[in-house]
């Protein structure tokens, strides 16, 4: 279980990835885009193309966690570069170009 405490940060990709990535997949995205050590027990959040689904990664110390949700109306408004969502500090929301 992914326990989120209120010092751990968390990083959501601003541009969509492909949902066909897993774990593996995922982390190279992590480290070669986001340039993130993926090690560091941050929680990155992705979500896919058509904006109807998100991925969450995690590593606990132990081995990563994958979490996938099908949103069932969708992302309300598309993120750009620079967008700031309500309950987010500054700064967390990273475009992946």
């Amino acid at each position: 279980m992914i326990q989120v405490t209120s010092h751990m940060r968390i990083v959501v990709a601003v541009e969509p990835v492909d949902f066909r990535n897993g774990i593996d997949g995922l982390a190279r995205v992590c480290k070669e885009v986001l340039k993130a050590d993926r090690f560091a027990g941050w929680l990155f959040v992705f979500r896919s193309r058509r904006g109807t689904a998100i991925k969450a990664l995690y590593y606990d110390g132990q081995g990563f966690y994958l979490v996938q949700n099908q949103l069932s109306s969708g992302l309300r408004r598309s993120l750009g570069t620079g967008a700031h969502v309500s309950g987010f500090p500054r700064g967390c929301l990273v475009p992946l170009a």
